[in-house]
């Protein structure tokens, strides 16, 4: 996809998925402390990702259609939002609080791009955040909590000052064919709480195990909610995001899982045969 690159130091450019094995090394960062809420806390300065489950209950009666093509204003963030997901951000850039109040009097919707901290390249597929909550400070800074909806793919750029807006399509998943989707996400379910029991056990934690992970989610956003809870690891992330197939996107976390879990299991093995001191 060829899209204009003068925005500012960064251009839109469609990431290329990292490989599988560049987790072999070290596990992912999944939580450790999960509870029922599928919460985890976050720091409004860090613009670290606190993932909650999400609703099967949308909140449009209509949801776009793939051949939409809509405007929307884009916030490039060293992090990836995932349909379903929570963000707290803190508004203080001037181009962003320009953008924060145009959208409080519109429809509080804008685009959430991936933006490589050290190459300042943007991913051309992201995500819209709805902001559910928000708070103005005296100074004109913000602070919001927004949610994840609806992907999008970045067709062309609009303009690039105050802030950026491009014109997106929608994105959504294609039928996965004869894939069994309730048994893929069972499998991913049973990983993650693996994970999360030898993660506890490694950080001296009580070794309980995750309760229903699922919560009753169908398959598509429980595989949003699997990659949400990645942190650490946004190339993967973005990998996950961009996949056009629950299948696809679901053995591609098991894998993922199944490789930390190794690390794990191998980890663990090595502090009961040197505990510390």
């Amino acid at each position: 996809m060829a899209l204009p690159s003068a925005i500012s130091s960064s251009s839109f450019i469609k990431s290329t998925p990292p490989r599988l094995s560049a987790f072999n090394a070290k596990p992912l960062h999944l939580p450790t402390n999960y509870r029922s809420t599928n919460r985890r806390s976050c720091k409004l300065t860090s613009f670290r990702c606190s993932s909650s489950s999400f609703s099967e209950k949308h909140h449009n009666v209509n949801p776009p259609k793939s051949d939409d093509l809509v405007e929307l204003p884009l916030f490039p963030l060293p992090l990836v939002l995932f349909p379903g997901a929570t963000i707290p951000l803190q508004i203080f850039e001037y181009r962003y609080r320009v953008m924060m109040q145009t959208l409080l009097q519109s429809d509080l919707r804008f685009g959430v791009v991936y933006s490589d901290a050290v190459s300042g390249s943007a991913a051309g597929i992201g995500c819209v955040g709805e902001i559910v909550k928000h708070e103005r400070l005296v100074d004109d800074r913000f602070f919001l909590i927004c949610k994840g909806q609806e992907r999008f793919r970045v067709t062309d750029l609009v303009r690039t000052k105050p802030y950026l807006v491009a014109k997106v399509t929608w994105l959504e998943d294609r039928p996965s064919g004869e894939e069994n989707l309730d048994d893929l996400a069972n499998e991913v379910e049973v990983l993650m709480k693996e994970v999360i029991r030898l993660s506890n056990r490694l950080n001296g934690k009580p070794e309980k195990e995750a309760q229903d992970l699922r919560k009753n989610q169908f398959p598509t956003p429980f595989s949003f909610f699997v990659g949400s809870t990645f942190e650490g690891a946004p190339m993967e992330q973005q990998a996950l995001l961009e996949l056009e197939d629950t299948a696809a996107r679901l053995k591609r976390e098991r894998e993922t899982l199944r490789n930390t879990l190794n690390y794990l299991t191998a980890a663990s093995a090595v502090k009961d045969v040197f505990p510390s001191p």
